[in-house]
């Protein structure tokens, strides 16, 4: 399966719309995942009529409505690969440790990728116990960025088989 991870898109604050390219993705993949801070409404109406299925979370600059429909944590497994997925991780001092502790094998419900945001600045990692770490950084707010970002996950037989970091420019 082939998933498309998303997050502070920002919109329409950062940029008027997503880029034609990240439409592209979202059409192509099998799930679409969103880490929060879409700031919109509509970009949640948007994505979740377009996406075959999306999954996300709200993030610090979401309302109330966005909160409602989301929350905090999401949790999907896909294709035996269990994700969880939450817009902010804290700093990267201690990231790994953090991760552990709440999604890692000993917590009440491991995970085996953490899908975060908040930062705009891609991240890929692996904790001590194991989880991959994954900020797709931002398509539309590239802050100290070169370009803006989005990643590409495979999954397949319960294990993540590739991912791609994905420049978005404008």
């Amino acid at each position: 399966m082939r998933l498309l991870l998303l997050s502070d898109t920002h919109l329409p604050v950062r940029a008027k719309a997503l880029q034609e390219q990240v439409w592209r993705l979202v059409d192509e993949a099998d799930l679409v995942i969103h880490a929060g801070d879409w700031v919109d409404v509509a970009t949640l109406d948007a994505l979740s009529e377009r996406a075959h299925r999306l999954v996300g979370v709200a993030g610090n600059n979401d309302g109330p409505e966005i909160w409602a429909r989301l929350g905090e944590v999401a949790r999907v497994e896909v294709e035996g690969v269990r994700i969880a997925v939450v817009h902010e991780t804290g700093a990267a001092a201690g990231r790994e440790a953090r991760c552990d502790a709440h999604f890692g094998p000993a917590s009440d419900a491991p995970a085996d990728v953490l899908v975060f945001g908040h930062s705009h600045i891609p991240w890929d990692s692996m904790s001590p116990g194991g989880v991959r770490l994954l900020n797709p950084g931002s398509p539309t707010d590239r802050r100290r960025q070169p370009v803006g970002t989005v990643m590409t996950l495979e999954v397949a037989d319960g294990a993540v088989r590739s991912v791609e970091l994905v420049p978005t420019p404008r």
